[in-house]
């Protein structure tokens, strides 16, 4: 069967939808599918979802996708997700996380920070785990939710738990009946070791030593690398559900982000005229920019950076060690400040009737007002604004959830040219927030000459070239927009048996596509304002510190 013939089907849950893609041998995607999935805030912090709710879009999609090729060609099935703590009963049924008490909100959702007590009290151990996540643990990682669920819902749901799962080892959980678990869910939000595996003594000095009392059956005793194949594939009623023949191989999964970096990070380059063509794949980082954003760099060697998430073995390619940077809010922090934004109604309305979304038309905009002052890119309309983007806290390189969001240069006016400038400097903002997480990767020891990015946001020329210019480092789209898909799909190919090792599927699967480089003039306008930038933190602290001691 040639490699046109053979199909692979990714499965990706994002925050707000799940999506499936059929992709063949080569790596073209032949369909994709969405549907939206459910989230609920009851309060701030509190972000949940449900897991039937998501497994039936998820076979939604992939019926969708699958609906024009004979099922017996399509050879494996590889899930990512974002990386959400699923609660289940004994029987495997959903249990609530929810102090409200409803079973069907089953999900805390990775940008919940209900934990951010039981975080700070997990990194006041300084235990010895604490090294491979940059020193300190986040609110959205899992130990700080664990320690919440046992604190706060011990009745309604600590003590009739059975399994606590990542999300998408639920996902493969439910496609195969294994709950065998993925290296990289592990490594990445539970603090397992690749080598040492499980460490007792932490789950002991936090307060949850009876994961360890039942040798961590509820959290994963059986740990997988990713992309191999789970169990005896899909199973009888899971083959049903999602409308594949029972048996299909699947692939042990990863992280949303993880998958991205998979679907792209190793695509040939070339003749696009780029360092990185050759040198190895750890001179390339990943950058998946979505709801949130993450920086993914490779390595041959540990590299410890403060802040930064990580060193993890092979948790996203095999043999290579992995850091994590990341901003907790990135598409979330444009959407709240574009929507919230007393110009808003008015740039929806002409935005709509140019037949454009908000972000084209903002983005024409912005050149508009740039042609109509000669200048050659509008960068410098926003030199009176400054932002700090997090809104949600930083995850790196400063790791400190408590962290806000902050504006200077507001005036009185607030009409669509004063909405459309704000945009700009958040974009610039985020790109700073990358740059920030690039210096100390970079002053850690990883030597970095590119960028790949995916993700929604890959999708806004403005946003692209935005940080293309701030870093001073060439930008690599991948020639499938849609590579955290192709990551997926990536895994249920080297489960099928149809490559020997997940790099040679990378190889096959992964394609570059266009390439934008830096703007030397942006780059010294960049340059300045990224100073000032630095500075707004510094000032921020100060206040809390002040407002702290009155």
């Amino acid at each position: 069967m040639s490699d046109a013939k053979r199909y692979y089907v990714g499965v990706d849950v994002g925050t707000g939808s799940a999506r499936a893609a059929l992709v063949d041998g080569t790596g073209r995607v032949l369909y994709t599918a969405v549907h939206p999935i459910q989230t609920w805030n009851p309060q701030p912090e509190f972000y949940q979802q449900s897991s039937e709710d998501i497994w039936a879009a998820c076979c939604t999609v992939v019926k969708e996708v699958t609906s024009a090729v004979e099922v017996t060609h399509v050879r494996g099935v590889g899930f990512d997700a974002t990386c959400s703590l699923v609660l289940l009963d004994t029987e495997g049924n959903p249990l609530t996380v929810s102090k409200s008490g409803e079973n069907e909100q089953n999900i805390i959702l990775w940008m919940d920070h209900r934990a951010m007590e039981q975080a700070e009290r997990i990194n006041a151990t300084h235990h010895a785990v604490l090294k491979y996540v940059g020193g300190a643990v986040s609110p959205e990682m899992a130990p700080p939710k664990l320690l919440w669920l046992k604190e706060n819902l011990v009745e309604a749901c600590w003590e009739k738990s059975g399994h606590m799962f990542e999300l998408p080892d639920y996902l493969t959980w439910r496609a195969t009946g294994s709950t065998s678990r993925s290296l990289c869910s592990l490594v990445c939000k539970w603090t397992y070791s690749a080598s040492d595996e499980w460490s007792d003594s932490f789950w002991q000095e936090i307060g949850l030593e009876d994961l360890v009392s039942d040798k961590y059956a509820k959290i994963g005793c059986e740990v997988q690398s990713p992309g191999e194949r789970v169990g005896k594939g899909l199973t009888r009623s899971a083959a049903l559900d999602l409308g594949l023949a029972e048996g299909t191989a699947v692939g042990t999964s990863l992280i949303d982000a993880h998958a991205g970096g998979l679907g792209m990070v190793g695509a040939d380059v070339k003749g696009h005229d780029l360092s990185c063509e050759n040198q190895p794949i750890t001179t390339r980082l990943s950058l998946i920019c979505g709801t949130s954003s993450c920086h993914m760099a490779l390595s041959k060697d540990a590299i410890f950076v403060p802040g930064v998430w990580g060193p993890y073995f092979s948790a996203m390619v095999p043999g290579l060690w992995l850091n994590e940077g990341g901003q907790s809010a990135a598409g979330k922090v444009i959407d709240h400040v574009v929507e919230t934004h007393a110009a808003f109604p008015e740039l929806k309305e002409k935005a709509t009737s140019s037949g454009k979304s908000v972000y084209e038309y903002l983005n024409m905009y912005l050149y508009g007002l740039a042609s109509h002052k000669h200048l050659s890119s509008p960068a410098t309309l926003a030199s009176g604004l400054q932002v700090w983007p997090d809104y949600h806290g930083n995850r790196s390189p400063l790791a400190d959830p408590s962290l806000t969001g902050m504006i200077s240069g507001l005036r009185l006016s607030a009409g669509l040219q004063d909405l459309a400038l704000l945009y700009l400097a958040t974009v610039q903002a985020l790109a700073y927030g990358t740059r920030h997480i690039l210096e100390a990767l970079q002053g850690a020891g990883h030597d970095i000459t590119t960028l790949f990015m995916c993700g929604g946001l890959s999708k806004n020329p403005l946003f692209v070239q935005t940080h293309a210019d701030v870093t001073g480092l060439p930008v690599v789209l991948p020639a499938e927009p849609e590579s955290v898909l192709v990551g997926a799909a990536i895994l249920g190919a080297y489960a099928s048996g149809d490559f020997p090792t997940i790099q040679s599927a990378m190889g096959c699967m992964a394609r570059a596509g266009s390439v934008l480089q830096p703007r030397k003039e942006d780059k010294r306008y960049h340059d300045k304002k990224y100073t000032v930038f630095l500075k707004m933190v510094e000032n921020q602290r100060e206040y809390a510190s002040i407002m702290s001691s009155t």
